[in-house]
């Protein structure tokens, strides 16, 4: 079985294929004939995600403080993805280390000692 999840502009995609072993062996043929030609990024393991984790985290603690929207696009720059972005920036909302004080257009996520 695969799943692929993600989205096609604003719209929602959740889609699982049912495979069995002679679709994954055509597939995988078919992946050595192009894997010249496609650049795959690699899924991200449960280490990969405590990494970003700590390094959002790091990247709050020596700024002090940021507001929302500057800390989004710090954190969409770090995973290279808005949604991997958004879920760090939510973490970091729920975090004990963190406040969120309403600023005047904006909040402003700042790194309580």
């Amino acid at each position: 079985m695969l799943r692929i999840r993600g989205s096609i502009g604003e719209w929602p995609v959740d889609l699982t294929l049912e495979m069995d072993d002679a679709d994954w062996a055509r597939f995988g043929a078919q992946l050595q004939v192009e894997k010249t030609e496609v650049v795959a990024t690699p899924a991200k393991t449960p280490n990969q995600d405590e990494t970003l984790w700590q390094i959002a985290r790091d990247l709050l603690r020596k700024a002090g403080q940021l507001s929302g929207p500057d800390l989004l696009d710090q954190l969409e720059g770090l995973t290279g993805s808005a949604v991997s972005g958004k879920r760090l920036l939510v973490r970091l909302r729920h975090s004990a280390d963190v406040k969120v004080e309403s600023g005047a257009d904006t909040p402003i996520y700042r790194w309580i000692e």
